[in-house]
């Protein structure tokens, strides 16, 4: 591939691509928890909290693929294995199937966690004049803060 030339320096670059390889990992564990609950919530809210899930974890999958091109776009390979994104990500996984009110705090928790990367790639972004990067996980980070807030909501 030649040279990158769109005005952010090749260390900006760098440094701006790792921020996002943890929201791409954080974003993608979110994803793949958010599937699990969909499969396996049970109870009284089953239809609600499995329509829900199901829209989260569907506009999570465009996300994930938008992070890693933005990787790309700034010439770092984006990372793709779970070994990777267990590495890289601050959302724990949860290896037993919760109760249904357990699930809601646990992705609320999750989606916040992700508002959290978000702010620190965005400083990362906005140190490097990075404003599509920016932009990008500006709007991220006002997903995570809604579905978060709708999410608290739920438990009253």
């Amino acid at each position: 591939m030649s040279n990158i030339d769109i005005g952010i320096t090749a260390q900006d670059r760098t440094d701006i691509a790792e921020g996002l390889k943890r929201l791409l990992a954080d974003s993608y564990t979110l994803y793949l928890q958010t599937h699990n609950f969909h499969w396996n919530v049970t109870g009284p809210q089953f239809r609600e909290l499995h329509l829900m899930f199901e829209e989260h974890y569907t506009e999570l999958a465009v996300a994930v693929d938008d992070i890693a091109e933005r990787i790309r776009t700034l010439g770092v390979v984006a990372p793709g294995t779970y070994k990777a994104f267990a590495k890289l990500s601050s959302i724990e996984e949860v290896e037993h199937v919760p109760s249904a009110s357990e699930m809601v705090v646990l992705l609320t928790k999750a989606h916040e966690q992700v508002v959290k990367t978000c702010r620190e790639t965005l400083k990362l972004a906005q140190e490097g004049s990075d404003e599509s990067t920016a932009a990008l996980v500006s709007d991220r980070m006002r997903i995570h803060e809604k579905t978060a807030w709708m999410l608290r909501a739920m438990q009253g």
